[in-house]
């Protein structure tokens, strides 16, 4: 599943997109025709990001905002004309496109994409450039108040500025769950997946079995502003690297159980911790 920096890069690729003007709409699959329809021939007006969900504010006369949630096995696909900065591909499966030095498909000239194939729940085209959206676990349109219901349930996101760290906190100390349940739980804090949480609680030194209550606020403010950071280093970047020296490999700890730890040299661990792989040095994290 893709991880909040990614869906943060959508934001900023529909941001380009509706610079274009208005969007031709379809669901070439049919299991979205209606809320198509209900887009067809309108503006994006704001895209943006929260964790893992992504959304589209279109201008039409009801208020109506697009929500996404790719899951495990939905992707944006995107072709774009020449001088248009767009990323080829972002969700499953994980292939070139959101990384840079990738083979983006632009074309020079004439614009002609591509038919839309059968799986495309839903298809946004607009005068240079084709968004393509496929096997999402969410696609739905939503007033102002499915958008705040939505909200209520999430943690604060650290790429949202207006977020605290404050916030994460508050919620991190008032449970007796794991820390490495915590990090993935997006009721407590939304964006970080898998990855994040094994490389940044490494990074601050937190073992993710310590009961997240027990962590010291000075720890947990250290987790939070690494997780701000490393996250806005993959947005940046288009991939996760939270190593220091990439050359030497792009994790500290993430699918390196067995191994020797890159600081320490203690052997890396790993463990099944709310339902994924979790991976850590019992040296480097108490």
């Amino acid at each position: 599943m893709p991880e909040g920096h990614s869906i943060h890069r959508l934001a900023a690729a529909f941001s380009e997109l509706s610079k274009l003007g208005i969007a031709r709409a379809s669901s070439p699959q049919g299991r979205f025709t209606e809320g198509a329809a209900a887009l067809d021939n309108a503006k994006i007006t704001r895209p943006w990001a929260w964790g893992k969900h992504l959304f589209l504010e279109f201008e039409v006369p009801q208020p109506a905002t697009l929500h996404v949630h790719l899951g495990l096995y939905g992707s944006w696909k995107f072709q774009a004309g020449e001088g248009i900065a767009l990323p080829g591909h972002i969700g499953a499966p994980r292939m070139p496109g959101e990384h840079p030095g990738d083979t983006y498909k632009h074309f020079s000239g004439q614009f002609q994409p591509a038919p839309p194939g059968e799986n495309v729940r839903l298809r946004l085209e607009f005068s240079r450039a084709v968004a393509d959206l496929s096997g999402p676990n969410q696609c739905e349109l939503l007033d102002n108040a499915g958008v705040e219901k939505i909200l209520a349930r999430l943690g604060p996101d650290p790429l949202v500025d207006s977020c605290s760290s404050q916030d994460f906190i508050d919620r991190a100390r008032k449970t007796s769950r794991r820390i490495g349940e915590v990090v993935m739980d997006q009721s407590f804090i939304a964006g970080p997946g898998n990855i994040y949480r094994a490389e940044c609680l490494f990074r601050c030194g937190i073992n993710p079995n310590r009961q997240a209550a027990k962590v010291s606020v000075k720890r947990l403010q250290a987790l939070w502003e690494d997780l701000r950071s490393q996250m806005r280093r993959g947005l940046k970047e288009g991939l996760i690297c939270t190593a220091d020296d990439p050359s030497q490999g792009r994790f500290w700890v993430y699918q390196r159980s067995g191994e020797p730890c890159r600081r320490c040299g203690a052997i890396v661990r790993e463990q099944i911790v709310a339902g994924r792989r979790s991976y850590w040095c019992p040296k480097c994290q108490k």
